[in-house]
């Protein structure tokens, strides 16, 4: 198991940030989905914890067959996807991912926004009791993201808000900044597999490390695009572009459903452990159904998805 903290600095209000999150998350996952790949959402619907209150209750399907390096594609099959749910108690989420072909791989979050700069080095006490873990700074407009992300409209160095009025972020922002903020994330991966464990533990960490700092500067580009919504006009939005985002990558759901009416309190908690990622190419060799082998006639040889530009003819 291999547990990091990280902090992110944002030049916003955690009010402010949590329209902007939802923004950024609905906006980011279309632009990141293609026909095969992306995210697809299950479910998105209101959620009452006895320890939380109320909150939102996301359940959502990644694919992304060609974000594996080529050693974990050796591994896993083609039509392979990861469960990602979020329980989303703003300004507490808890999200965490499962996968049925790697069962004992396992990520977990535990997310807390406060109005400070990184400062609070026992938020997570209780969380992480006596667990060593290592805190790590991410700066979104001095830290180096991967060239294929980088946009310079998107990079906080050189972006100014025409609504607030915030931005250029330069060397030091975040010690002289007004408003800032921080999100707070402890991030734990398991992969129990001997031999592999510390590879795996890494190269995850590795990514979610990116996945966060590209987020949180989107989040803050797209500003002026977010700024001025209600609550009731994100979750308009997140609902159009959920829809939007299962139609790009091929998938015809029945059409989501996003309420804020409040549901029956369950006395079932959030989970408190978590699990999975990613996908890939072709299965490998010992994943494959012998040629010999009979096919049942009953099953058909293969399946056909609408094509969405005929869907509507």
């Amino acid at each position: 198991m291999l547990m990091k903290e990280y902090r992110i600095c944002m030049p916003l209000t955690v009010e402010e940030y949590r329209i902007g999150q939802l923004y950024m998350i609905s906006k980011h996952s279309h632009e990141q989905s293609d026909r095969g790949e992306g995210v697809e959402v299950v479910q998105n619907e209101p959620y009452e914890d006895p320890n939380y209150g109320n909150g939102q209750l996301t359940e959502k399907r990644v694919y992304l067959n060609s974000k594996l390096p080529s050693w974990a594609r050796a591994v896993v099959p083609k039509i392979f996807y990861v469960t990602e749910k979020a329980w989303n108690y703003y300004p507490y989420t808890i999200t965490e991912y499962t996968c049925s072909f790697l069962p004992k791989f396992s990520i977990h979050i535990e997310t807390k926004y406060e109005d400070n700069k990184g400062s609070n080095d026992s938020i997570f006490d209780k969380e992480a009791k006596d667990l060593e873990r290592e805190v790590c700074f991410i700066d979104i407009a001095s830290d180096d993201i991967p060239e294929r992300y980088y946009k310079e409209s998107e990079d906080p160095k050189y972006f100014k808000s025409q609504k607030t009025g915030r931005g250029h972020l330069k060397e030091g922002w975040r010690e002289t900044h007004q408003p800032i903020m921080c999100s707070y994330k402890l991030v734990t991966v398991k992969f129990e597999v001997w031999g592999l464990q510390t590879r795996v533990e890494q190269f995850v960490h590795k990514v979610v490390r990116d996945i966060l700092l590209i987020g949180h500067r989107q989040a803050f580009a797209w500003v002026d695009e977010w700024y001025d919504m209600t609550m009731d006009e994100v979750r308009e939005f997140e609902r159009a572009t959920q829809e939007a985002t299962n139609k790009k990558i091929g998938i015809f759901p029945p059409a989501i459903s996003i309420s804020n009416i409040s549901m029956p309190s369950s006395t079932r908690s959030a989970p408190s452990s978590a699990p999975s990622t990613p996908l890939s190419t072709d299965a490998p060799e010992f994943l494959t159904v012998p040629k010999e082998r009979p096919r049942k006639k009953s099953a058909p040889e293969t399946l056909t998805l609408p094509d969405p530009e005929k869907k509507n003819l």
